[in-house]
């Protein structure tokens, strides 16, 4: 079974010690609740992969491991026990002969936010909607001291107990299956990452305060999410669906968001990238089979969705809690 002890451990002492006044419990909860029915199915192929060591392991331009001594047939039962925690939606992975080519390149995105960020060197980060924990690995990559990653997804947290057991079971990252809105006031964050959520929250307001409320002060928000083109007033409230999903609530222009930020106490807000997503950064590999990106725009005009709406349009603002 997935367990969190050494975590409760790291942080008994330090600014994050009030968290375990509530973690146990939550994690005990969502321990005895209804899993998913292939659950015990993940949880073995985590089991069965090798506790490695890589001799070669980078996390600062990617997230790949290797070891020369492994045989051919170690390397393909590794693909193997990896494939079946399929569908991958982050990545890529390279890990000890398996390319995990997954629906999307975050490592172009991870390109365009670096460069905008404070350094990480040192830090207490908190990654919301983590998924299978891409970018913690590579926010260990520049430095972050610890990185914790929330994620209420079954098969993420299983998907990053995978990784990670090939990484060398680095403590240095942690997924909880959590979502931010579980967590206390803990302020004990250095730099907080909200990535591809927003747009899922029906009152995007109190996401931005969840968020304040996980900082320091003078602690950095990243916050990446989907914009429309527009001036301050224009926000987009999709129908039943937008890009074919069903949880999109709110897509506000890129100058209402930066209203929204800072109606939410945060100052120093800049956006710092501002870029339509591609069929070549979000798409189909063999490594998630089912529809993606292509599939949800309008085949007659590719800046809209199949619904009509404007397709997919992805902005990255910083800001400072004060």
């Amino acid at each position: 079974m997935i367990e969190f002890g050494r975590f409760y451990q790291q942080i008994a002492t330090g600014p994050l010690i009030r968290w375990l006044e509530v973690l146990p419990a939550q994690i005990a909860a969502w321990q005895k609740k209804t899993l998913h029915g292939l659950f015990p199915n993940w949880e073995k192929s985590i089991e069965h992969l090798p506790q490695l060591q890589p001799q070669y392991l980078d996390l600062l331009h990617s997230v790949s491991a290797q070891h020369d001594d492994l045989s051919d047939r170690q390397r393909q039962g590794i693909e193997k026990l990896l494939r079946s925690l399929m569908p991958w939606r982050k990545g890529p992975y390279s890990l000890y002969g398996t390319e995990i080519n997954a629906e999307w390149r975050s490592d172009w995105k991870w390109q365009r936010v670096l460069p905008h960020i404070s350094s990480l060197e040192g830090r207490t980060v908190l990654d919301v909607g983590c998924g299978s924990g891409y970018y913690m690995h590579r926010m260990v990559g520049a430095g972050a001291r610890l990185v914790v990653g929330i994620d209420p997804m079954q098969l993420s947290i299983c998907q990053f107990e995978a990784v990670r057991k090939l990484l060398g079971d680095d403590r240095r990252a942690h997924l909880l299956p959590l979502s931010v809105e579980q967590l206390p006031s803990l302020q004990a964050f250095d730099t907080i990452f909200s990535m591809g959520v927003l747009y899922h929250r029906r009152s995007p307001l109190d996401h931005l305060l969840h968020l304040k409320n996980q900082l320091v002060s003078s602690g950095e928000m990243v916050l990446e999410t989907l914009v429309i083109e527009g001036d301050e007033r224009d926000v987009l409230v999709p129908g039943e669906r937008y890009a074919q999903m069903h949880n999109v609530y709110f897509i506000p222009s890129a100058l209402a968001l930066i209203n929204w930020i800072e109606k939410c106490g945060f100052i120093n807000v800049k956006m710092v990238d501002y870029t339509f997503t591609s069929i070549k950064e979000q798409r189909r590999t063999s490594w998630m089979t089912s529809k993606s990106l292509a599939d949800f725009l309008d085949p007659r005009d590719p800046y809209k969705t199949v619904e009509g709406h404007p397709a997919p349009l992805r902005a990255v603002l910083v800001a400072t809690k004060p």
